[in-house]
């Protein structure tokens, strides 16, 4: 269906709802709600820009307030990974300052050129609403290529020049909360966001087959697992208890404490395969591997030199042979 309807020009958004749904009645009401928007608006542009950004900005600061609130409250602090560590009422606001500002001037653009570009490669505004198993296969293609793209420009972040000029500001705090989840340099925000937005582009350029509600979940994901991630706090019920390769807080607080390891954003996988994990634990694993090894070359090196001392013996009988059959 088009979002186009035919009402009187100037008709309140309630009008374009109750217009829908008299000859649309299959559709449920997020259905109709959403077909009634991009209708009042009458520019497809301007009404996905706007309810990106509105939805960003509520979910964003949404999630980071339960955080705020339990870093006001010392019941919470026996969770708090660093303990010793409570960001103040100043460190908050200045990170809010700072991240209001890049969300716009450096996200509000990037927001607003989203729709044309993922238009053109194929996306859907149109209702009803696709099935939430074809959602969530595709939102979990996006959590495996971000992750990807998070952890290796992370990385390239954690360079020398780029540390220096880039990535240092996000590591100002070395206990990390919520909020300080997008307080970074506008060159970061940019690049790493791209590991966000550049998928769901790709998948509608080769399937043509994405809605822009799938896009809103994913996002509204992400910054859940960003915000979650950066909070300071492991919980008995925190996810990465029930699902052992999701990273949560206990993984990135450690890079953050450290300042190096631990680069990947929702998974371990690619900090454990390529050797780049952080933390105690890690260190262990990596203790407990160079002693296997040594002990396993130590045991090759015996076997070698029991091998040597079994063919000299070998090879002194042979010739105490031929001198006995010469005696003979």
């Amino acid at each position: 269906m088009s979002n186009t309807t035919f009402v009187p020009d100037g008709a309140t958004y309630w009008a374009h709802y109750d217009h829908i749904g008299e000859i649309h009645g299959s559709f449920n009401i997020f259905e109709k709600m959403w077909a009634a928007w991009y209708a009042w608006i009458a520019n497809d542009v301007l009404a996905t820009g706007i309810m990106s950004f509105v939805m960003h900005e509520l979910v964003y600061f949404g999630r980071s307030l339960p955080w705020m609130i339990c870093d006001a409250i010392p019941y919470f602090q026996r969770w708090k990974i660093q303990d010793q560590k409570i960001p103040s009422y100043a460190e908050q606001w200045r990170c809010i300052k700072s991240v209001l500002f890049t969300h716009c001037v450096i996200e509000l653009p990037q927001i607003w050129l989203f729709h044309p570009f993922a238009k053109a490669a194929g996306m859907s505004t149109d209702v009803p609403f696709p099935a939430w198993t074809t959602m969530a296969f595709q939102i979990a293609v996006f959590f495996v290529l971000e992750d990807a793209w998070h952890y290796w420009f992370h990385r390239l972040f954690h360079w020398g020049p780029f540390y220096k000029h880039i990535h240092k500001i996000h590591h100002e705090h070395s206990a990390p909360f919520g909020l300080a989840a997008e307080y970074a340099h506008p060159v970061e925000v940019m690049m790493l966001g791209l590991g966000t937005v550049l998928p769901p582009i790709a998948w509608c350029w080769f399937s043509s087959d994405f809605h822009i509600l799938t896009m809103y979940v994913w996002i509204c994901l992400r910054l859940f697992q960003a915000i979650d991630a950066h909070s300071g706090y492991d919980f008995p019920w925190s996810l990465h208890h029930f699902l052992p390769f999701w990273a949560g807080a206990s993984h990135h607080d450690v890079h953050h404490e450290k300042f190096i390891g631990n680069y990947a954003s929702s998974f371990r996988w690619w900090d454990y395969v390529l050797d780049t994990e952080a933390g105690a634990e890690a260190q262990q694993r990596r203790r407990d591997k160079k002693r296997a090894e040594r002990d396993a070359k130590a045991i090759r090196e015996q076997q070698m030199l029991s091998m040597e001392s079994m063919g000299k013996d070998a090879a002194v009988m042979k010739s105490q042979i031929a001198v006995d059959k010469k005696t003979l």
